[in-house]
């Protein structure tokens, strides 16, 4: 009888429905046997309705999936192919977006088509600008008018770090053309974006960013909300970064403390990194400062442009933040002794050279 079922099983023609098919062995087993309904049969005919029913539910389940993916499938342009904008190209790709390219100095992403103005970019239903800081995305968006020439219904996503007051701008730009403004800047660096784990800072208009949320799925862990108004997206990040370096210099600070006491940065850090402040920034950039090698990361020169960010959003405060004017200091000293391409935490060096 097992032979039989596994005969019919195979002898079921693939165009027949599930259903059917079931319910003709189920009855010919019954008919075969009678009343001799034995606890061979009843675990057969078990083992026949669980394989149905999980057929049911692979096929189910394949087809809400396809659908799925058929929904959030978007055709995505970016604009701005740096360390960052690439990883995060890659990532749209595997993720299954149709993955458009412009950039300035031109360039090639494997799966993602390249095309010959940042216009075309715009074609889209999203498009995402990563581009290094706020001149280069005024000379590419707004002087040229190129949100005017933007699909009707795209939603902008810019997840690079710009000032709090050019944001501001933007959104009066993206009104005017009616088009959608997304800010999403990122934390985490280009092995980050690789691995596709970057902490994405979005604020927007609620459809806007549910329209943007599977392609902000596919390049970051988390997507926290900032909220409905794009500016306070960026200056959370801005905010982010200062810290960053404050940690930096606090390290660096500590060991000149304890490294002129006696003790090596390579025990004291192992202490710090168990007990008090065992986070990603002090995790990573300890590292460096045990080596004393600071290869290139995020850029100290971009670290410096972040720094002033922040200090043009506090001039329109009415406080005062000294702790930011020393980092900024030693940032710029790092910069200015042509160290602007390592590694932001090579501010650290900085100090630590000093006599």
């Amino acid at each position: 009888m097992v032979g039989w079922l596994r005969c019919s099983r195979r002898a079921a023609a693939p165009s027949v429905p599930v259903r059917a098919t079931a319910r003709k062995i189920l009855t010919s087993l019954h008919s075969m046997l009678g009343t001799h309904k034995n606890e061979r049969l009843s675990f057969i005919l078990f083992s026949c309705r669980t394989m149905v029913n999980s057929r049911r539910l692979h096929a189910v389940a394949s087809r809400s999936l396809l659908a799925s993916r058929q929904e959030s499938h978007m055709e995505i342009g970016i604009v701005g192919l740096g360390a960052m904008g690439r990883e995060i190209a890659r990532n749209l790709v595997v993720a299954g977006h149709s993955v458009s390219a412009w950039n300035r100095s031109g360039g090639h992403v494997d799966g993602v088509r390249m095309v010959e103005t940042s216009a075309q970019a715009l074609q889209a239903d999203l498009a995402l600008t990563m581009l290094s800081d706020d001149a280069a995305i005024r000379g590419v968006l707004v002087d040229t008018d190129l949100l005017a020439r933007a699909r009707p219904g795209l939603v902008h996503v810019v997840a690079s770090t710009i000032s709090v007051a050019f944001a501001r701008e933007l959104v009066e730009h993206h009104r005017k053309a009616g088009i959608a403004f997304v800010a999403a800047p990122v934390l985490g660096r280009p092995d980050v974006a690789a691995k596709g784990e970057l902490n994405v800072l979005a604020a927007g208009a609620p459809a806007a960013l549910e329209k943007a949320r599977p392609a902000l799925e596919a390049i970051g862990k988390q997507i926290w909300d900032m909220g409905e108004e794009p500016p306070t997206a960026y200056a959370a990040k801005i905010a982010c970064n200062m810290m960053i370096t404050m940690a930096i210099e606090a390290m660096a600070e500590a060991v000149v403390l304890t490294e002129t006491n006696g003790l090596a940065r390579e025990r004291f850090f192992e202490l710090i990194l168990g007990t008090l402040f065992g986070c990603r920034p002090y995790q990573t950039y300890s590292g460096n400062i045990v080596r004393n090698e600071y290869p290139p990361g995020f850029k100290a020169s971009l670290g410096l442009k972040d720094l002033r960010l922040a200090r043009e959003a506090a001039a329109g405060t009415a406080h005062v933040l000294p702790m930011l004017d020393a980092v900024h200091g030693r940032m710029r000293q790092a910069v200015d002794a042509g160290l602007g391409d390592r590694d932001w935490s090579v501010m650290a060096q900085v100090t630590l050279a000093q006599d």
